[in-house]
């Protein structure tokens, strides 16, 4: 908690103050000190400011700087009255001591430079790491204890600077200014420190403590470069540690290193002010002294006048909200503001933002020059010869469609195995839970809603992870990137470029962080289009459905029919996209600008500890969301209980004992008894299957689906689909698992032996239009296929796509056009089809 959550008359003990610069060193010099305790006296009139007591003064503050102050309250145990008696007890002090040992830090770095990699060893988390810009779209947040320190480390999203153009860039900053971290960690990428000092260079315009983690060290050793890390720390400021954050090297002293700057113990840390060039610099200090005037002093508090100086400069609008905002004399500021920018614009003949940018390059280049020295080996060879091939004109395409269809088709042939196995697997486990629970709500409950609609889905986890594994290998070797490369001309013609692709890309995973991956999209129209034609990659969540359907419909070849089933969906969401881009969405091309980082060789941990994430996800999806919709649409179907269908089941089964016993009673011939009674059993299965359909037809579920069953006869659907798309509506693989719920894929004796996909095989029309008729064919089961490719997303999506868009419009929006152009195409697929003879 801070000292503004105190109530007047109430005490707490400061554990750690945040704020940056001249005010830090304010308060602290009036006693506002680690282990100091201090208590609330009067409010002013409108409660700001307020009065506090510590060390034996008044002192008044705001509540915004309050609000930069942790405190801990103290116990009952440890809590002394009022007066003073010279001590503070030593229980106290280890209290307000084990608070303070709490160090926020902020991973901020280019895209590409190992950030995620370096926040997931060093957490034990499983964030999602690619060899391409724009994987981690929102911070992710994780603790971890490292020599008596909790470390809560926060890995912010990749951004080349902190100026206001992109989302994340300003995501990135205002997460900086609001939340104040202890220890800024700036992530460089070794092997490219000319581009990758920018960030730093802007980091040292804002006065706060950095430490540099030189990842990707070893690539540095490996080319033979010479590098002086040490001397290029002290002359800017910052601390540099070597790491490798892929295999842990360097983290330790990474994290000794952080504990040092944040004790203040580390020699190395300075503020210096980069040298803009003597205009520049003369602007930059009017400006500051007009900020500093700010009777307010809520902006310099936390953000330092020189970086608010530079910002204003160069016209970034952020800044001017934020000094408009806070700034008393901000009409004052920006007259000066705009008189030194045009100044300097006509001094130098050029923006001030380029000049200022210039400076900032050349900073780098001089600080480079005396501390590092490159081998003449070039270690990106390898990326170019590779390159030659993957990106060149003619075989860029055959490669990545190659690529594509052996992952599908591996998807099937290695995955058909281990899909066995679990079909078994879950067989025995309803045979055994059968014998074991007596038949009654609880016996049906478990085998029919648990394990035959959790079973039916779970069977496709060796199918998942098949492809999860390959999209692993695509992005961290850096082939991904080169995809969005090759696709970006095509993507132009589309009215996107490339950088959209690596969401539809991401989108064969998940829609939703693929939905949230459009923040790396510079325009919003681009974003928008490009969430709203996203859920036409196939999520894995369709995969289930698509292997249990063209695997029973197309065994033959259903690798190559689920090859032209994501085709498909690419296909209608670029042809989308231009529609979208002709009417709703008109705007300007954005020029598209992405890095090619170098190949490189992922390790077998990685693309297995990615791949095992990604499959337990599906996993807890099994207990979660899953779970509970198999349920839910057991209980649909399960009730009501009929009494006329089960006295005429009743009464059909003691007719058909009596029928085959007065056979077999006069019967002598052995073979002949076990045939009737064969036959008998046979017939007593048949009736309890049609009294299940029956009880089905009559319950909830049932009457919603013949609710709905002539608006979608059209399409080759009969009830019992009908209801399995309702149900999809919170996951895909909800689908399948309704299916199994509705089929009863469970074994029920040795008379009953058929799965799935026999009974889907079986299945006929109950609708007197087309009674009797197979429901399941090539041509209906293709269509079935289509529909869910189209319509509704997930429940997930449509929230993220409210969430991106700020507006339910354009959530409400997705969820409508999907499901009528899934209709449309469905409807057109069957009955051409039926009018063609398929």
């Amino acid at each position: 908690m801070t000292l503004y959550d105190l109530q007047q008359g109430e005490s707490g003990i400061i554990t750690k103050v945040k704020g940056r610069g001249a005010f830090r060193k304010r308060i602290m010099e009036m006693g506002f000190v680690v282990g100091k305790e201090v208590l609330v006296g009067k409010k002013a009139p409108l409660k700001n400011p307020v009065e506090y007591t510590i060390m034996g003064y008044n002192v008044s503050l705001r509540n915004a700087e309050a609000k930069l102050i942790e405190i801990h309250t103290p116990t009952n145990e440890t809590k002394t009255s009022q007066k003073f008696e010279g001590i503070i007890s030593d229980n106290s002090l280890k209290k307000s001591k084990a608070y303070s040992k709490k160090i926020n830090i902020a991973l901020v770095g280019n895209p590409n430079c190992g950030k995620t990699t370096l926040f997931n060893f060093a957490s034990k988390s499983h964030e999602k790491v690619g060899n391409y810009s724009g994987v981690t779209i929102d911070a992710k947040e994780a603790k971890f204890e490292h020599n008596g320190y909790t470390f809560n480390i926060i890995d912010l999203p990749g951004t080349y600077s902190i100026t206001s153009y992109t989302p994340e860039e300003l995501y990135v900053r205002n997460y900086l200014f609001e939340e104040i971290p202890d220890v800024v960690v700036n992530v460089l990428d070794g092997s490219n420190l000319d581009r990758n000092l920018y960030l730093t260079t802007q980091l040292i315009d804002l006065d706060i403590k950095v430490v540099a983690a030189l990842n990707m060290f070893d690539e540095v050793e490996k080319r033979g470069d010479d590098f002086d890390f040490k001397s290029l720390g002290a002359m800017i400021g910052i601390p540099f540690i070597p790491t490798v954050s892929s295999k842990g090297k360097g983290l330790t002293k990474l994290f000794d290193k952080i504990i040092e700057v944040y004790e203040d113990k580390e020699p190395t840390i300075r503020h210096i002010h980069i040298n803009y060039g003597e205009e520049i610099e003369k602007s930059i200090k009017l400006l500051q002294e007009v900020i500093r005037k700010d009777t307010n002093k809520g902006l310099t508090s936390v953000v330092a006048p020189r970086f608010s100086a530079i910002k204003l400069l160069e016209g970034d609008k952020e800044e001017i909200e934020r000094v408009t905002k806070f700034c008393s004399n901000h009409k004052e500021i920006f007259e000066l503001a705009q008189k030194e920018s045009k100044r300097l614009e006509s001094h130098y003949k050029d923006s001030t933002e380029t000049v200022i940018t210039d400076y900032k390059y050349g900073f780098i280049e001089g600080a480079l020059k005396e501390t590092y020295k490159k081998s003449r080996k070039d270690i990106r060879l390898r990326s170019k010869l590779l390159d030659k091939f993957l990106t060149n004109k003619y075989l860029s395409y055959p490669i990545f469609i190659l690529f594509m269809w052996l992952m599908f088709q591996s998807t099937f042939t290695l995955g058909a195995y281990p899909m066995e196995w679990f079909e078994l697997l879950i067989e025995k486990l309803g045979g055994l839970v059968s014998g074991i629970l007596p038949q009654g709500i609880l016996h049906d409950l478990v085998i029919d809603g648990i394990i035959g609609g959790v079973g039916g889905v779970i069977v496709f986890l060796p199918n998942i992870l098949i492809l999860f594994f390959f999209i692993s290998i695509m992005e961290n070797t850096g082939y991904m990137a080169r995809v969005a490369f090759i696709v970006d001309k095509l993507m132009h013609k589309f009215g996107l470029h490339g950088r959209s692709f690596i969401p539809m890309l991401m989108g064969f995973g998940c829609n939703v962080p693929a939905v949230m991956a459009t923040r790396t999209i510079g325009g919003k129209n681009d974003r928008l289009v490009t969430m709203l034609i996203n859920p036409f990659m196939s999520c894995s969540a369709r995969l289930p459905v698509y292997i249990l359907i063209l695997g029973t419909f197309f065994p033959e070849n259903a690798g190559m029919m689920l090859f032209l089933i994501y085709a498909i969906g690419i296909i209608m969401a670029l042809i989308i996209a231009i529609l979208f881009k002709k009417t709703l969405f008109k705007s300007s091309e954005v020029p598209f600008v992405m890095e090619l980082p170098p190949y490189r060789m992922p390790t077998v941990k990685s693309i297995l500890r990615h791949t095992w994430f990604k499959g337990s996800q599906y996993l807890r999806k099994m207990g979660g969301v899953i779970l509970v919709a198999s349920i839910i649409i057991w209980i649909l179907g399960y009730f009501p209980k009929s009494d006329s269908i089960d006295q005429n089941h009743d009464l059909k089964v003691k007719e058909t004992i009596s029928y085959y016993d007065n056979f077999v009673k006069d019967q002598n011939n052995s073979l002949l008894i076990d045939s009737l009674n064969t036959a008998r059993d046979s017939t007593l299965s048949a009736i309890e299957i049609h009294r299940k359909s029956k009880q089905q037809e009559y319950s909830y579920i049932g009457r919603i689906g013949h609710f709905i069953e002539p608006a979608i006869l059209p399409l080759g659907f009969d009830w019992k689909m009908g209801i399995s798309l309702l149900a999809g509506i919170a996951g895909k693989e909800v689908v399948v698992s309704t299916l199994g719920v509705i089929y009863q894929t469970e074994i029920e004796d040795e008379n009953d032996p058929k799965g799935l996909p026999e009974k889907l095989k079986d299945s006929t029309y109950t609708h007197p239009s087309r009674f009797g008729e197979k429901v399941f064919t090539p041509l209906s089961a293709f269509s079935f296929i289509i529909f869910i490719l189209i319509y509704f997303p997930c429940v997930a999506v449509i929230a993220a796509i409210k969430k991106e868009s700020g507006e339910w419009k354009w959530a409400l929006f997705m969820a409508f056009y999907t499901t009528g152009l899934a209709y449309v195409f469905s409807l057109a697929v069957y009955q051409i089809g039926s009018l063609l003879g398929f």
